[in-house]
């Protein structure tokens, strides 16, 4: 009867099994995770540093352009503010405070009333439309049309202030410049050529220092010219504020190139001026004192100040033949017009 199992003694056994089963498959799944558990940690350093390595930098063009759009997206945004808001403008008139009057625009009669008080303010001269208001400056008032000069005057006279240009020997390399001062006469043939045509006189003097030839006494020596001279003129474009004149002079120039040389203090230069006829002397490369002939081609313009007085600004070019050659200068002068004779 042993061998024969009861049902209670076949429950008994399953149970047994269930629980062998059961602790077997427990301490199994218990195992298993400990070492998942191990193998992740160990990982998860090495996956973290994967993953940062993967992830990809963003350029620095790109961050600048990023920023740019957002600032042009916030700059946007507040032009379109601004603009709605100044088409929406506030009342020109807000509510009074309790117990005082309201304020009260002036009409359209005040305002013609104000306006027309304040022009008669003004000066009282009528303009001519789409023009402005001359000044009340002396020269406006005497350039004003009808007040400018005609023209038809029968004499000029200039004085002004001179710069001229030379060379005060062949052989010498260098130019000077001098300073001085020129006057002019100018008769305007009356009814000839619409009183266009005149002849002139004109004077000049200027003086300067020069370069010379290497020497041990002398190193800029004074040297003065005197020009004599006439021509003609001839009236150019002009109208009440400026004209333009166009001449032509020829005459003489006189050189005194042995000034500094003739005042050596203790008795006569050892060295002269010019080459000495002797050639017991030296010299420093002047030319020696004498008349040379001289021209002149030029133009002025007159910045008139009324009918009578003008400001002159004159350029030439000057011409002289003091040595073997003719040369070529330069010249310019300003200073003040005188019309007369009208």
């Amino acid at each position: 009867m042993s061998h024969v199992q009861t049902p209670l003694n076949r429950v008994k056994a399953f149970r047994k099994t269930v629980r062998g089963s059961a602790g077997i498959s427990l301490k199994t799944t218990h195992r298993f995770g400990a070492h998942l558990r191990e193998t992740t940690r160990a990982q998860a350093p090495q996956a973290r540093k994967m993953l940062f390595t993967n992830l990809t930098p963003v350029s620095s063009p790109r961050r600048c352009a990023g920023y740019f759009a957002t600032f042009a997206l916030v700059a946007l945004l507040a032009g379109a503010t601004a603009v709605a808001q100044s088409s929406n403008p506030a009342p020109a008139q807000s509510n009074p405070a309790p117990g005082t009057a309201p304020m009260q625009q002036p009409t359209s009669s005040q305002g013609q009333s104000s306006s027309s008080q304040s022009s008669s303010s003004q000066s009282t001269g009528q303009n001519a439309p789409g023009t402005a208001p001359i000044k009340s400056h002396s020269t406006a008032a005497a350039l004003a049309p009808g007040k400018g000069p005609t023209y038809e005057n029968r004499w000029d006279l200039y004085g002004g202030l001179a710069f001229l240009n030379g060379q005060a020997g062949q052989n010498l390399p260098k130019r000077f410049n001098m300073g001085g001062g020129e006057g002019q006469f100018t008769y305007w043939i009356p009814g000839h050529l619409d009183n266009r045509l005149g002849i002139s006189a004109d004077v000049r003097f200027g003086a300067g220092t020069t370069p010379v030839l290497p020497n041990n006494i002398y190193n800029r020596p004074l040297v003065m010219e005197q020009i004599y001279a006439g021509g003609v003129q001839w009236r150019g474009p002009r109208n009440r504020y400026v004209a333009v004149n166009y001449h032509a002079f020829g005459g003489g120039v006189y050189g005194i190139f042995d000034k500094t040389v003739s005042d050596y203090p203790n008795g006569p230069s050892p060295i002269s001026a010019c080459p000495d006829p002797t050639g017991l002397r030296g010299n420093i490369g002047l030319y020696c004192n004498h008349m040379a002939p001289w021209g002149a081609a030029g133009g002025s313009i007159d910045f008139n100040q009324g009918q009578k007085f003008a400001i002159r600004l004159s350029p030439d070019l000057t011409l002289e033949h003091f040595g073997t050659e003719t040369r070529f200068f330069f010249g310019i002068s300003l200073g003040l017009l005188y019309r007369g004779g009208r």
